[in-house]
Formats: C-alpha cells, structure tokens, sequence
C-alpha cells in the first residue's frame, strides 16, 4: 500500500518533469551539445524533493499547485546546476549521478560547466517570465540568489575541511550553507507564491525548513555508510574516500542516525500551528528521513 509522502512526492514529479521539459525546450538551442548535456542534467532523474516541498509550502499557506509552478521549477534548475557542478573534477570527482554517468563524464568538463551556469540563469528567467505579481517575483528571486549564494560559501567549507578534524558545530555551518540553503528556499518561496505574508506563519516555515535541511544532510551522511550504491545512484562511501568530515564520523552511526531524527520531529511541530492544510510538508520530512537513497 502507498503511503501519502510516496504519493505527494509522485504527483509532484509527474506535474513538474514536463514543466522543466517544455521549459528547456523554449530557450536557446543554438548550441546544440550544451542544450543536450542541460537536458541531461535535469530530466534523468531525480526525486524532485525541493519541487515537492515549494509545493506543499504553497499548499500549506492556502495557494494552489499552480501558483508554485515557477518557484518549483526554478529551485530544481539551481538544484541541477549545482550537481552538475559539485560532481567536476575540482569539486567532488564523481562518476556516478542518478544512476548514470555525472554530466562531465557523459559530455566533457566544459560542457558541464557551461551547462551548470546556464541552468543557474535559466532558474531566475523561469521566476522573472511567471504569472505572480513583481513584489512576489521580486521576492522569490532574492530567496534564490541568496541561496544560490549560500550554497557556494557551503561548497567551499566543505572543500576546505576535507582531511580536517572538524566539530560538529563547524559541520553544521558548512550544510546549513550547502543543502539546507535551497531547501529554506524551496518552502519559503512556495510561501510566497501563494501571498504568504504572515510573519508568524513564515518563521514556523523557515524553522521547519531550517531544521529538516540539517536531518537530511545527517541522513545523506548516514547514507553513504549504510546505503546501497545501486538504490544511491551515486557511490556509496564516496564521503569517506575524499576524508570528509560526516555526522556518523563525528558522532557515531547510532547517534547520527538518532540526531536526523531529532531534528525532523522539530521540524514537524515548527509546522503543527498550521494543521492539516501542512499535512504534505509532513509526509515529506517523513519521506526524507526514511528514504533509502
């Protein structure tokens, strides 16, 4: 039997692929390989989980799915780009993404790069080109440079502590920039794109947000010891070659696995205020933290 964070998840995948499709093939396909290489980069894949939650923010502050189209599509482009990016050589050296070959590998170095920065630019078209007002737009659009900014000091941190003995606090300061940015982002503007602008209703989203980005980098730590490459479609232990300081490192397996827990039990009651109409917010800190890839 489905569960309800299986379903959500589902039906935003299957509202937000042909989105991110008919996008992509609206823009310049003059350079056909780097057109190719974007495509590949997006559409194979992916559990679309900041999609998901921009979404069930958006619900949850009483817009429709409609009205997060935009923002969906744009924190999955910056999402995109990002993988692409920190899969090159001078970042993290993988060969494996969702199961495939990671963009450099499938095209070159170049290409990947140049794909990366374009789906960047390409995420603030989507939100500039939307049907919300210019204070809403004007609004999403600095939520997502600055986290696309965060993500950037994030990805320097981590590059900088591999091989360092860092505490825990530093660990936390490097993925609260690094994944939990684009995740307070993906439900802040999904806020926005349905006219939240109850500051009590904003802070319980970011303190979710804030919270449940930080459970589920512990769990992707948590992953890369216990997890299966073939369900990861990345490599398993990739952490632990490059000598990256982890939750389960710093901390032990049994109380990583405990603190990703913790934290997302705070991000449930941050949203308890809000009632049933958070019920998908939920089901996909449910989802997060028991995920197995």
């Amino acid at each position: 039997m489905s569960s309800p964070e299986n379903n959500f998840l589902s039906d935003c995948q299957q509202r937000i692929q042909p989105w991110l499709d008919d996008f992509l093939q609206q823009q310049n396909g003059l350079a056909s390989h780097l057109s190719a290489a974007m495509r590949y980069a997006v559409l194979n894949g992916g559990k679309r989980v900041r999609p998901a939650l921009a979404y069930a923010s958006c619900l949850a502050c009483g817009g429709t799915l409609a009205d997060a189209d935009s923002a969906a599509g744009a924190v999955e482009l910056v999402h995109c780009y990002s993988l692409v990016h920190d899969d090159l050589p001078c970042m993290d050296d993988d060969d494996l993404r969702r199961g495939l070959p990671t963009c450099h590998k499938a095209f070159d170095e170049a290409t990947a790069l140049l794909a990366g920065d374009t789906l960047q630019a390409l995420a603030f078209v989507a939100l500039a080109s939307s049907d919300l007002s210019s204070s809403q737009k004007t609004r999403q659009v600095q939520k997502l440079a600055l986290a696309s900014a965060n993500m950037a000091v994030g990805q320097a941190l981590d590059l900088a502590g591999e091989g360092q003995q860092l505490r825990v606090a530093e660990l936390e300061q490097i993925h609260r920039h690094k994944t939990g940015a684009l995740i307070k982002a993906s439900v802040l503007m999904g806020a926005i794109a349905a006219g939240c602008t109850d500051t009590k209703t904003l802070t319980a989203l970011e303190t979710y947000a804030s919270k449940l980005g930080l459970a589920f980098q512990v769990h992707d730590d948590v992953l890369d010891v216990i997890g299966d490459t073939q369900k990861l479609g990345k490599q398993a232990g990739a952490d632990a070659e490059l000598n990256k300081a982890t939750y389960p490192a710093l901390l032990g397996l049994s109380q990583a696995q405990q603190l990703a827990t913790e934290l997302h039990d705070q991000a449930i009651a941050a949203i308890k205020p809000l009632g049933c109409k958070a019920n998908a917010l939920v089901w996909l800190a449910d989802f997060l933290v028991d995920r197995d890839h």
